[in-house]
């Protein structure tokens, strides 16, 4: 093996020299720092750390289709905290009375938050959620008689006087032990406020915003040593909601309901927009940012009328005449008979052992066809059409289609579906074979058919609409909280197109108007204004002076259907009677319409809003 030259042996000697020496002054300066410099190093760190306060981001503000009038915005509020670390023992009880006097909270109060004295806490513990920026104004300039006090402000949610709305936009609360485990990762806290119902649940993610920090070097006192380098990164509020909700049909719709148990619904039929969404009682989403927000709550739990639940489409009724047009419909487009026979009622049919009275006219109404006996709303009509020419599958199938046993998708949490019963169902529920009485039953809306006032709302769109209904919903336009620049604009979404022909949806309009113009709805909806289309239904549930009363109807009936509306008024059987449904309907109509409001609406229809004594006939 040939030798390395001389020169290049040296080189190679010089490099070993050179790494060696590199690697002993390594040594050297580890062991210094680790063992001879260890406390130096050790006691500076703990002088100085580096501090991150999070800022909390600003809640999405709720607006009305207007944009102008807010629903749900933001309070500046500040937290106090103690912790427990911090509070010498020889002051405890100075600090703590000077807090109880500052913040007007019992001593005692103050004193169970904090941990036992055998415990010694870093952890931050929340004195006060609302105190007054005088309170923190004054422990700021007294910092020194505050060892171990801080406190932070962050945005509380604020809500008008939303009266039905809140329902709608719903209410937020402090995470649970359980959603804090599912929200962790979202970079939720335990001190967050996240949304509880309506509104505010649905969007939690468009309303929630991202938080700040600011980052500081802090000694071991707490003070700032970072030469105003702090690093700050600023909160991003929650998106800017526009609803679809029309503050002034609201108001109308509401005042028209009064305080009746029950529900309204108006609804633009073109693209599925709710204008208004009346449910009585109702709640007040203010009370849950109220102190004694526990109380109150548990007291809206346990009301009996359930304001909490939102009856327009939480709740499900039998929906009783009001379905007979699905029948018209199924009896039009499948010529199961024709609509110019004539069916007699004589006030009482005979079936099945048992004897079955036309509720409406008890003396019967005699020959009627088609147009007639919808208008007249008959029962024996409707009974022997369903029992004879339909049939079960094609009621089932019509009433499917028309959405009924199946959800709106509306942009709201907890939607009752209802139940459209079929001989499948009833024998798999109850063990019993399907009856042709129970055809009778469900060809006039009664038996086991449930339907949220949603739902039928969506039935009248689709008639409206030649066989679209179009998905409701709630919200119109997510905004830029800043700059206000749109961002998403809700566009109509087709839930369901029926087969059924235009043909059958015109005539099924004409057959709706003469319910108001010869039939049951004449006398109740007198507006001269608009011309209106709908069905009135009265259903019954067992008590001998208390029925559930419908009014489903659409107008102006003249107008393109990018011009009407739908709306559908529920009253309760919980309520003294007065087949209110049609009167309410009535007044909505002639407010918006006549651009009135809602009682000089009412006096030009010649009824009184609150405890009106006009009953009309029980359909």
């Amino acid at each position: 093996m040939a030798m390395l030259p001389k020169k290049i042996t040296l080189r190679i000697r010089i490099l070993k020299a050179l790494i060696i020496m590199l690697l002993v002054i390594y040594s050297i300066n580890l062991f210094s720092m680790q063992v001879l410099r260890k406390e130096l190093f050790v006691s500076e760190a703990q002088r100085i750390s580096i501090q991150s306060t999070r800022i909390p981001a600003p809640r999405g503000e709720v607006y009305d289709r207007s944009g102008r009038n807010l629903l749900a915005g933001n309070i500046e509020a500040y937290s106090v905290y103690i912790t427990p670390s911090e509070l010498p023992g020889s002051k405890k009880s100075e600090v703590i009375n000077k807090l109880s006097l500052l913040l007007n909270i019992p001593i005692e109060d103050i004193e169970n938050k904090l941990p036992d004295s055998s415990l010694y806490s870093y952890g931050r513990i929340v004195i006060a959620k609302n105190a007054s920026l005088e309170a923190v104004t004054q422990i700021a300039a007294r910092i020194d008689e505050f060892p171990g006090i801080s406190w932070s402000s962050k945005p509380l949610r604020n809500y008008a006087d939303l009266q039905s709305l809140s329902n709608i936009i719903g209410y937020v609360g402090t995470i649970t032990r359980d959603e804090y485990k599912l929200l962790y990762n979202k970079g939720y806290i335990l001190e967050d406020l996240t949304g509880k119902a309506g509104i505010e649940l649905a969007y939690e993610d468009l309303l929630k915003g991202k938080d700040g920090w600011i980052s500081k070097a802090v000694d071991v006192y707490g003070k700032d040593i970072s030469n105003n380098a702090a690093e700050i990164q600023e909160p991003i509020p929650g998106k800017r909601l526009i609803l679809s909700i029309d503050s002034k049909i609201q108001k109308i719709a509401e005042e028209a309901l009064g305080p009746r148990q029950g529900s309204v619904i108006v609804l633009k039929p073109a693209t599925g927009e709710i204008l208004a969404m009346v449910t009585y009682p109702y709640y007040d989403s203010r009370i849950f940012m109220s102190d004694n927000v526990g109380k109150a709550y548990l007291e809206l739990l346990n009301d009996p009328n359930k304001p909490m639940l939102n009856r327009a489409y939480q709740s499900s009724y039998p929906v009783a005449s009001t379905f007979k047009t699905v029948l018209t419909a199924a009896i039009l487009e499948e010529n199961a008979i024709s609509p110019d026979k004539k069916i007699y009622c004589s006030g009482e049919l005979i079936y099945g052992g048992r004897s079955w009275s036309c509720h409406i006219k008890k003396p019967g109404h005699g020959a009627l066809d088609l147009k007639n006996a919808l208008a007249q709303s008959c029962d024996i009509y409707f009974w022997t059409a369903g029992r004879d020419y339909l049939g079960i599958e094609n009621i089932v199938s019509y009433a499917q289609d028309f959405g009924y046993g199946k959800p709106t998708g509306i942009d709201l949490p907890a939607e009752n579906v209802g139940l459209l019963p079929t001989p499948t169902w009833k024998e798999e529920k109850y063990n019993e074979i399907w009856t042709p009485g129970d055809t009778m039953n469900l060809s006039i809306g009664q038996g086991y058919l449930l339907a949220s006032p949603l739902q039928l709302a969506n039935m009248m769109a689709m008639i409206v609409n030649d066989g679209i209904i179009y998905k409701p919903h709630i919200l119109k336009e997510v905004r830029d909280p800043t700059t206000s620049a749109l961002i998403n604009e809700i566009q109509p979404e087709i839930l369901h197109q029926s087969s059924i022909s235009s043909r059958t949806f015109e005539t099924l309009k004409s057959y709706l108007r003469g319910v108001i113009v010869y039939g049951t709805a004449k006398v109740p909806i007198n507006t001269k204004v608009v011309q209106v289309a709908g069905k009135t239904g009265t259903a019954e549930v067992g008590l001998k002076d208390r029925w559930h009363s419908w009014f489903v109807s659409f107008g102006p009936y003249d107008a393109p259907a990018k011009d009407q509306i739908v709306v559908a008024t529920m009253i309760e059987a919980s309520n003294p009677w007065e087949w209110w449904a049609p009167y309410a309907a009535n007044v909505i109509y002639q407010a918006i319409y006549a651009n009135q409001n809602a009682h000089d609406a009412a006096k030009a229809v010649g009824v009184r809003l609150e405890g009106s004594s006009l009953i009309g006939k029980r359909e």
